[in-house]
């Protein structure tokens, strides 16, 4: 199983982080996440352009909100939740209640 490069919690940056979630597609990317867990690179239901989804993938990535891992020919995409919380406490909890009260879902609770 190989990594990609990504960002050591400690070198995570407000900004930085802030840019990647400011997309809607990034947004619903970070969303599924929460709610389902660990997804391959093209998650159903997005009409999204493959090489736009791998894009928005690499930004979160680089951001350091998601971990991406190569298993065979699939790559597997994880949220660095715990990671995020501790670097940056409450960003991700409230980036996800904004979402689901956008759109009428029940907050999604952190993992503890």
């Amino acid at each position: 199983m190989r990594t990609l490069p990504q960002p050591h919690p400690e070198d995570f940056d407000l900004a930085t982080v802030l840019h990647a979630l400011g997309d809607p597609v990034r947004l619903e990317l970070v969303r599924r996440l929460a709610e389902e867990g660990e997804t391959t690179c093209s998650p159903e239901g997005l009409t999204v352009p493959r090489s736009t989804l791998s894009n928005h993938w690499r930004i979160l990535r680089e951001a350091g909100v998601v971990a991406v891992r190569s298993s065979g020919k699939t790559r597997l995409v994880t949220l660095r939740r715990s990671e995020l919380d501790a670097r940056l406490p409450g960003l991700l909890d409230a980036v996800l209640a904004e979402l689901a009260s956008r759109c009428g879902r029940p907050t999604i609770q952190p993992a503890r």
